[in-house]
């Protein structure tokens, strides 16, 4: 069985990192992904909010580098939880535990990032001219 989720986005608000015991860091944000299409001449967009989590070195990274309208490629898997509101509705939560984390372009900022600066955990960052305009042009 499978359980992986690979979202492109911009990130929704900075990071809510959290240090606890142990050394162990968690971060959390929500990323943002567009859908496009035309149908009839009507543009629609329909946009997706999701909730992200990151732990250890990535929480670290994210704490560092990653603020909002920051451009993020995730890979990881969803998690499922379930809590009573205030009136005891049963309420169901989704996050992306990720792990796998890429900076993609530039900083929200403008600011140019140092050579030094890690992109990702794993691998070099994106090249893009523009995704986000080529995705309404995919044949599937």
């Amino acid at each position: 069985m499978v359980n992986k989720v690979i979202l492109m986005g911009h990130v929704g608000k900075d990071p809510d990192v959290r240090h606890m015991d142990n050394n162990l860091v968690k971060a959390s944000f929500t990323l943002a992904t567009n859908e496009r299409w035309v149908k009839d001449g009507t543009k629609t967009e329909v946009t997706e909010w999701h909730n992200i989590v990151v732990w250890r070195n990535l929480a670290e990274i994210a704490e560092k580098y990653v603020r909002k309208g920051s451009l993020l490629y995730i890979e990881g898997k969803i998690r499922s939880s379930t809590y009573n509101d205030k009136e005891g509705i049963k309420r169901y939560m989704y996050e992306i535990v990720a792990d796998e984390m890429k900076l993609v372009g530039s900083r929200p900022d403008g600011a140019q990032q140092s050579a030094a600066s890690p992109q990702t955990a794993s691998m070099p960052p994106i090249e893009t001219t523009d995704l986000e305009s080529a995705t309404g042009d995919l044949p599937f």
